[in-house]
């Protein structure tokens, strides 16, 4: 399935289509939850948080 159509399906609720992007994204999340070279658990969830959020927030649509 393409990005485009995946974005869509997890935005209608599908739990394999948010899993899959999840999987996708969480080696730059969990990379971006290290700070000086130490994980931080609260901000990874934090991320995490913010990653759903923003599949469900995000269009697809070009504004002019």
């Amino acid at each position: 399935m393409g990005f485009k159509k995946l974005l869509l399906t997890a935005q209608k609720g599908d739990q394999e289509a948010q899993t899959e992007l999840f999987h996708m994204y969480h080696p730059l999340i969990i990379s971006r939850s290290m700070v000086d070279g130490r994980f931080m658990e609260e901000l990874y969830q934090e991320m995490v948080l913010i990653f759903f959020h923003c599949i469900h927030s995000y269009s697809l649509k070009y504004k002019e």
